[in-house]
């Protein structure tokens, strides 16, 4: 059979003006690259108004990357923007004294769904009217690197966060005492990525507008010690009778062991967690020179005393995390009600407020 020059049957390939195989050109049977520059071929030739096939670049493994990374900063730079300005601003916490607290109300919430009484009991004092004994305990087992940081300790949280991923959830707590001051002030004990994120920025904001001494005194009479007890002065009158001024080494030492799961915390029947962490954080107070080598053995005496009841029968090795979900449907932060009494007085809830001098 006899083709014509530039004929397409079948197979046959195009010809070019000059009698070369026209390469590229689409066929019948198939699509090949089309040539680089158009007009090859004259008007009414077959591979006239063949269009090229450009393939697309190559894509740069690191340039996405970097492109990925910029997109996420930008949004987490506008996240926490939008958080700075969103969320209660802490200012008057350097003067003033705040009434209630996210957790006091979440509590009186929990309450008033199972039909119980709630009638907080707090006692606002200086921190100079906090032993020195109990102010070391609680740094040492909560944030030893109090003073070294501005709200959040880096290392202790990429740490946490490593072992969350590994167990799959929310197990060891990384937060300063500036981030539970601000969830203790302002969130609850709802946990989320969400609510960490607000923790940590409002912790900033409490470091830039309140002192360390200051927010030092602020969580020392916040904190929660048993179920309605705030404070370091009514914790130390329910735990053991005398003020927060005149604990023992060993009263310190106990009363800052609790503070994981203050609520389980029964001193006539302690748990192996509690008993093991109140022994290792007095080992720690001698350790790091807070006391001497007599006072430890004076302490140890003391702790062992304090310690001597049996198991519980629902003992264990690992605080408890009855507070892992909160309760549904926890408020989103709001600014909390604050006073400025010059001595101490009632207040709804049935606490003692103070504004001492802590700046």
């Amino acid at each position: 059979m006899v083709r014509a020059p530039g004929v397409l049957t079948g197979r046959a390939t195009v010809k070019a003006p000059n009698g070369a195989p026209a390469r590229g050109v689409r066929s019948r049977t198939g699509n090949v690259a089309a040539p680089a520059r158009r007009g090859v071929f004259p008007r009414g030739h077959p591979g006239a108004n063949v269009r090229p096939v450009r393939r697309a670049p190559a894509s740069n493994p690191v340039r996405r990357a970097a492109w990925i990374a910029l997109a996420a900063a930008s949004v987490a730079a506008v996240t926490v923007a939008g958080l700075w300005v969103a969320l209660p601003d802490p200012s008057r916490l350097a003067r003033e004294t705040p009434r209630t607290t996210a957790l006091i109300e979440q509590r009186r919430a929990e309450a008033k769904e199972r039909r119980r009484a709630f009638r907080p009991r707090q006692v606002w004092v200086g921190i100079d009217r906090i032993s020195p004994r109990l102010v070391q305990a609680v740094l040492l087992s909560e944030d030893a690197n109090f003073f070294g940081h501005e709200g959040i300790d880096w290392i202790a949280t990429r740490d946490a966060a490593e072992h969350d991923l590994r167990v799959g959830r929310f197990a060891r707590g990384a937060s300063t005492i500036t981030q539970q001051l601000a969830k203790n002030l302002w969130l609850g004990t709802h946990k989320s990525l969400w609510r960490k994120l607000e923790e940590a920025v409002l912790a900033a904001k409490l470091e830039r507008a309140v002192g360390k001494k200051r927010i030092l005194a602020l969580y020392l009479n916040v904190v929660e010690l048993d179920d309605g007890v705030y404070g370091a002065e009514a914790g130390a009158r329910h735990r053991f009778g005398p003020s927060a001024a005149d604990l023992s080494i060993a009263q310190a030492v106990v009363l800052a062991s609790m503070l994981p799961a203050p609520r389980s915390v029964d001193l006539s029947r302690p748990s192996t967690w509690f008993r093991g962490r109140s022994r290792r954080l007095l080992d720690r107070m001698r350790d790091t020179g807070r006391i001497s080598a007599d006072e430890h053995l004076r302490a140890s005496a003391e702790l062992e005393r304090i310690l001597a009841g049996p198991s519980p029968a629902d003992d264990r090795e690992e605080p408890p995390d009855d507070d892992a979900a909160g309760i549904a449907g926890a408020p989103a932060a709001a600014p909390i009600p604050t006073s400025a009494h010059p001595e101490p007085s009632e207040t709804e809830g049935g606490a003692e407020s103070k504004a001492p001098n802590d700046r």
